[in-house]
Formats: structure tokens, sequence, C-alpha cells
């Protein structure tokens, strides 16, 4: 039998009422996660999670929205695989777990939550400081002892880019 090769999965995950800025940085790291060959995982829905897949999509990524909802018609354009889940916030649990990266932008409570549960679950996360919200609140913090590391702190493109190229190896 040949070997089959697992892409790498970066869930982004940020608010879906995201600033310019907060728009620019997503569309940014999805185009440097679709550069690199990994999919590309989020909410599906609107602001980060839409500038993120379109950066993905416009650079032939593979985007995958994971929406709360039931429908298909949910997601944003650029998704090229819906998950519907119809179990709400929720599913914010099933993003985090679909990752072997977390990259935070931003964000609100529904950000704060995938935080949560990417540190209960040890996965490796990157917080772009310089984009405001939880992100910058966390960034290079230890939320409690359940840990011995932190969250990275992102205080730069150029500090997502050496994470996201540290996932290639």
């Amino acid at each position: 039998m040949g070997e089959y090769m697992r892409y790498k999965q970066v869930v982004v995950i940020g608010g879906r009422d995201a600033s310019a800025e907060q728009i620019e940085i997503g569309y940014q790291i999805g185009s440097e996660i679709a550069l690199r060959g990994f999919v590309t995982i989020s909410g599906g829905k609107s602001g980060v999670m839409q500038a993120v897949s379109r950066g993905a999509a416009d650079h032939g990524g593979i985007v995958i929205g994971i929406l709360p909802g039931t429908e298909f018609d949910e997601a944003n354009e650029y998704c090229s695989v819906v998950i519907p889940t119809g179990i709400g916030y929720a599913r914010n649990l099933f993003n985090v777990l679909s990752g072997d990266l977390i990259i935070s932008i931003g964000g609100a409570t529904g950000t704060l939550s995938e935080l949560a549960y990417a540190w209960q679950y040890r996965k490796k996360i990157v917080a772009c400081s310089f984009t405001g919200g939880w992100s910058a609140k966390l960034a290079g913090s230890q939320i409690d002892d359940y840990r011995v590391d932190t969250i990275i702190d992102a205080s730069s493109m150029e500090d997502v880019k050496k994470h996201l190229d540290m996932l290639l190896n």
C-alpha cells in the first residue's frame, strides 16, 4: 500500500466584528497558511473568519469552515469545505481540536472560549498581540497551572510566519 500524507491544519480564531486592521492581518495569515500547503480552518463566518478564508482561497488553499448552525449557506463564500454542526458555540471545541496550530487575531468572548479550549487540550497557541482583543490580553501568558508553557506572543507578522515555518518541521 502507498503512503498517505495528512495535511497540517491551522485554525485561525478571531472576531466576527473585526476592525479593518484585523481583517487585513487575517487575509495575510490565510495567505501565508495556503502558501505553505497547510489547510486553513475557521468558524467559517464573517470578520476574521472570512478574511482568513479569503486569503487562503486566493492562494489556492483548502479552506474549512466549521459552522455553529445547520445550513451550508451560513458559511462565507471562500470555504471549500463546510461543516455545519448545529451545536452553536459548542462548535468552538471542534474548531480548536482540528488544529495542529491555533492562531488568534483580536477577538471577543467567542475567541476567549476557543483560547480556553485550546489551552485545556494542550494545543500550540500563537496569539497576535498586535491585533488587540483577547489575543493581546493573553499573549505571552500562562492561563493557569494546567500547563507549564505560555501562549506564544506574536508581536508581528514576521513572528506569525516564523511559527508557521516551524510547523513545517
